[in-house]
């Protein structure tokens, strides 16, 4: 067998899915598209994205000594469809590649294997990556050969869907590349067609400050008035655009264990939710990728779904949360308060809390104008 097919039968055997080859380059359309996502500022607070561009433009910027990228995908295809509990009020929405555990922890080890493996048999040097990296990962797995980039911005496979996670393993062996994959995306745009919030600009193109999985996952601050009710009982990302995908029908349910949904976060009740304080979240969420956005913006996107839930026995947890120490926790609660309550009820409730309130965003919130 040849050092690629080798390769390929590691891969698999540590537990990816599929394995493809490329050169450490980028083509031109993806550098000028990412230059063109910064220029237009649609990055919003992720300036670890302007700060590295040009590492993401040019891998050998990384790594000098890279000759060939091993590109390596993992299946998390749920085995239901995401969309079935947009529709439940009650319950919080968590995007299904974040109810097992997180993935970059679960990909690192393998990749770190898996690499250990190819340093012992082929007697190179390699550097592994998971999407913290600056590393350009979707047009390498394009380059690659595992699949192409969708009108969504991420990558489809013929064999996977919409369901992929990537990896790569950077390597001073010299690669002959995989032929590139071509886009099978046709006339086809449902994905940008069923944004909630309208986030994409065009085909491929996102700006993220107004996608609900950058609002709840990246953004650190108050979720501006325009989007809440579009985020619907979305507590943790969104999976719609991947969802509505064609290519999905080819899809598998993912066979790595640790991407299948816990039971406590399949279906997690708002008013349960609601209570959580720093120890029991970090308890809840433990080895999720949830957990790194912290308690208090987490409770932020709870409070914007019990907001949109329309149901007023929640009243009585949003009274306990606007005595919260966190400014974003009590800012949401007036917001979603003034969804639910009557308008003596509400006006009762700011008479006792807006004279004690040191926050300017809360008592914008408040006074019925966006933080």
């Amino acid at each position: 067998m040849d050092i690629k097919t080798q390769i390929r039968a590691l891969a698999l055997e540590h537990g990816f899915d599929t394995a493809g080859f490329t050169l450490p380059e980028l083509p031109s359309a993806a550098q000028e598209g990412l230059r063109g996502f910064l220029d237009q500022q649609h990055h919003g607070d992720m300036t670890w994205m302007e700060e590295k561009a040009s590492r993401r433009i040019s891998p050998r910027e990384i790594w000098p000594e890279v000759q060939s990228v091993i590109v390596l995908t993992q299946n998390y295809a749920p085995a239901y469809d995401p969309m079935e509990k947009l529709s439940r009020k009650d319950m919080g929405n968590i995007s299904c590649y974040a109810q097992g555990e997180d993935y970059h922890d679960v990909i690192k080890k393998k990749l770190k294997r898996l690499a250990r493996a190819v340093v012992d048999k082929f007697k190179c040097d390699v550097k592994v990556f998971v999407d913290t990296a600056p590393v350009m990962e979707k047009p390498l797995a394009e380059r690659a050969g595992l699949g192409w980039q969708g009108k969504h911005t991420c990558v489809v496979s013929r064999e996977f869907g919409s369901w992929l996670f990537l990896g790569e393993i950077f390597t001073t062996l010299q690669l002959p590349p995989d032929t590139p994959e071509t886009d099978h995306c046709g006339t086809c745009s449902k994905c940008l067609d069923i944004c909630p919030t309208q986030a994409f600009t065009g085909p491929r193109e996102l700006d993220a400050r107004k996608c609900i999985s950058y609002l709840t996952i990246e953004h650190k601050g108050h979720i501006a008035l325009e989007f809440r009710k579009a985020i619907g009982n979305r507590i943790y990302g969104c999976d719609d655009c991947l969802a509505v995908c064609p290519w999905n029908k080819f899809a598998q349910t993912a066979r790595e264990t640790a991407y299948h949904a816990r039971t406590a976060l399949e279906s997690p009740l708002l008013a349960q939710l609601a209570t959580l304080d720093d120890a029991n979240f970090r308890a809840m969420f433990s080895k999720s990728p949830v957990k790194r956005i912290g308690r208090d913006r987490f409770i932020r996107n709870v409070l914007i779904a019990i907001g949109n839930s329309g149901d007023a026995s929640h009243i009585p947890a949003l009274e306990h949360l606007l005595c919260d120490p966190s400014p974003l926790v009590r800012s949401m609660a007036v917001w979603a308060l003034l969804q639910l309550a009557s308008a003596q009820e509400y006006s009762k409730i700011r008479d006792t809390h807006l004279p004690q309130e040191q926050d300017e965003n809360v008592v914008a919130e408040w006074k019925g104008k966006t933080a």
